[in-house]
């Protein structure tokens, strides 16, 4: 009987610990993940494979689903228009949201046919904007605006943090009689002697001569 009774309490004591021993691993996992739904800049190739369009992220051999996620199509159909649909390999930066095995994007920021993948511009360069007729571009740093254009001198004023609307960015300043302003919109604007397609439209004004071009973020 006595026997019995001690196997009765090393089975408790065996059930108890392991009980225990569940609840601390259960304690110790970490936290669910939340799911990320803030755009954010993804850079690479994309190519169509038949019905399916696949993104290859910069220095990265894999693979996933790409989909337009813009609320009228119109990301599909600059990609489209540069040439994705015949084809041709592009190279793109757009804001997406990974989902799943897919990126979904919801805004253009630069696409180009046969382009390379492009390091971040870091502080000298936070924005670029250029234009044609005249040749002309902008490098919006963290510490200063510097435009060149053709057959002029360039203009170099101290940055400020851009002033930032829905869709809309601004900025002017001057110094020792220079001055620059600038108005980037979000709307599709596409450089046909690049052909390339970028998220802004730009219209910069360098010691009072009107620029108008494309702007993209870096």
């Amino acid at each position: 009987m006595k026997i019995v009774q001690a196997a009765c309490v090393i089975s408790l004591a065996l059930l108890t610990s392991a009980v225990q021993s569940e609840e601390l691993s259960i304690s110790d996992l970490p936290p669910t993940r939340t799911f990320d739904s803030t755009p954010k800049l993804a850079f690479g190739q994309v190519i169509r494979y038949g019905n399916k369009t696949v993104f290859s992220p910069c220095r990265d051999p894999s693979f996933t689903n790409f989909e337009d996620a813009s609320s009228d199509g119109r990301i599909g159909k600059a990609l489209d228009k540069l040439g994705l649909s015949a084809g041709k390999k592009l190279y793109v930066e757009v804001l997406g949201i990974r989902e799943g095995d897919a990126l979904k994007a919801t805004d253009m920021n630069f696409a180009q046919t046969d382009g390379r993948c492009q390091m971040p511009g870091g502080k000298t360069e936070i924005w670029r904007a250029s234009g044609n007729e005249p040749a002309w571009m902008l490098a919006f740093g963290a510490e200063f605006v510097q435009v060149k254009r053709q057959g002029q001198p360039e203009v170099v004023v101290p940055a400020a943090p851009l002033t930032l609307e829905p869709g809309l960015a601004t900025f002017s300043a001057s110094k020792d009689n220079q001055s620059v302003s600038l108005r980037f919109e979000r709307q599709l604007c596409y450089d046909t002697m690049a052909d390339a397609v970028f998220g802004w439209t730009a219209s910069v004004t360098a010691n009072g001569e009107t620029l108008k071009g494309c702007a993209w973020q870096r």
